[in-house]
């Protein structure tokens, strides 16, 4: 079974920046794509950014392209999310997942993190 486990989240000031790490269990994390959703307070979820197993593909909200970046350390079995210039909307509880194949549908994504806490203030 695949365990993610996000950390990372925190208060931050409106321009600041936050880096977001996933860790997952198991050695056959280089064969998901992980992505990246998050949830505000009374609000669906909504897709943020994805990657390819091999990290050669990545995709972003048009919300957050050119201040958000997504990465992995296979060997780490590990996948972040660099949060710049970060906005008030930008407030929610950040989830990350995994699934078979990369996309921007949360019903394709099998396994899921707890999530954690992101709260930008103006």
């Amino acid at each position: 079974q695949v365990q993610l486990v996000e950390s990372g989240g925190g208060l931050v000031q409106a321009g600041g920046s936050l880096r977001l790490s996933c860790a997952a269990s198991g050695r056959t994390f280089s064969n998901y794509a992980m992505g990246w959703f998050r949830q505000a307070p009374g609000k669906e979820r909504e897709f943020v950014s994805t990657i390819s197993g091999s990290g050669g593909r990545t995709y972003y909200a048009d919300s957050v392209k050119g201040r958000f970046t997504i990465s992995r350390d296979n060997a780490k079995n590990t996948v972040y999310l660099q949060m710049n210039s970060l906005k008030p909307e930008d407030t929610a509880v950040y989830y990350c997942a995994g699934a078979w194949a990369l996309s921007l549908t949360p019903r394709t994504y099998d396994y899921w993190g707890q999530g954690t806490q992101v709260t930008v203030s103006s």
